[in-house]
């Protein structure tokens, strides 16, 4: 199988971290079109939310890239 338990385990826990990055981003507009909202602009949606993206995009490139062991010995093949 090209994707082994690990890696499957690794893609959803990235799938997982960016999603919440995109709820940290979610938000922030106002009701009132005549009225600015500041809150557009703070810490959490400029620079925490893509950074937690970006550390998913990571998780995922290791989860498909990555070669994992599979726990036999000597690199034989488990029976």
């Amino acid at each position: 199988m090209a994707v082994t338990p690990k890696g499957l385990r690794l893609l959803i826990a990235g799938l997982v971290v960016m999603v919440s990055g995109f709820i940290l981003m979610a938000g922030g507009g106002s009701d009132d079109p005549q009225v600015f909202n500041y809150a557009m602009y703070d810490f959490r949606r400029l620079v925490a939310a893509p950074l937690v993206i970006v550390a998913g995009i990571i998780v995922e490139v290791v989860a498909i890239m990555g070669s994992f062991k599979d726990g036999s010995k000597d690199g034989e093949a488990k029976k």
